[in-house]
């Protein structure tokens, strides 16, 4: 998947005023400030370096773009939930992250990370809602998958699928490690699905593979 290894940092945004035009396809990367959104960027690009880690949550303050092509963009949201900053400052990155979400034509699917253990915060389930109603698909994206062992990883991706379904739109869910690779292929299949690049099968895990 050499496409997303060619993905170069492209801009730094307060808001999207800034972003740039409109136009092409984004995939936005969103989460809580402690999910490992830029983990899984850098392992996605196979940059260890591409996407700013820390060991402090809340890192990500400004809306990051990493463009593919002149047309395919990977958007690194600021996370949200539980960096311990000022209000003032928290509340900036909210409006930036919900102007983004609300406003930008081309943003075309959503990956929401949340930690296996911890699914489905109540930020989470906003961000969800959010995008069910306005038909834009979400991969809930259960990070941090190393931390169980097999039988309880297939457990807990059957129970998270079946919670999805209340939000009765098109949310899919699968599982993801930046330390072990696993799921890798499967987030590859989906962005390759909404970035419009021929997709080799369809993305669904078997929960066997686990």
């Amino acid at each position: 998947m050499s496409h997303y290894s060619q993905a170069k940092f492209r801009i730094s945004a307060p808001d999207i005023s800034h972003l740039g035009e409109d136009k092409g396809i984004e995939v936005a990367f969103a989460g809580r400030s402690n999910a490992g959104k830029s983990s899984a960027l850098n392992t996605l690009t196979r940059q260890k370096s591409l996407a700013r880690t820390s060991k402090t949550p809340g890192r990500t303050q400004l809306i990051n773009v990493f463009e593919l092509d002149e047309n395919r963009r990977l958007i690194d949201l600021p996370g949200y939930g539980y960096a311990k900053v000022p209000m003032a400052v928290k509340e900036k990155w909210q409006k930036s992250l919900g102007e983004y979400l609300q406003k930008r034509e081309s943003l075309k699917g959503i990956i929401v990370l949340m930690d296996i253990r911890h699914p489905f915060k109540d930020s989470d389930q906003d961000l969800i809602h959010w995008a069910v109603n306005a038909q834009i698909p979400v991969l809930a994206l259960l990070t941090k998958a190393d931390k169980l062992k097999s039988g309880n990883r297939k457990n807990q991706l059957l129970k998270v699928r079946e919670a999805a379904l209340a939000f009765c739109g098109d949310v899919t869910v699968d599982v993801f490690s930046s330390l072990t690779n696993i799921g890798l292929e499967n987030l590859q299949i989906k962005l390759d699905s909404w970035f419009g690049y021929h997709a080799k099968k369809s993305h669904d895990s078997d929960i066997e593979d686990l």
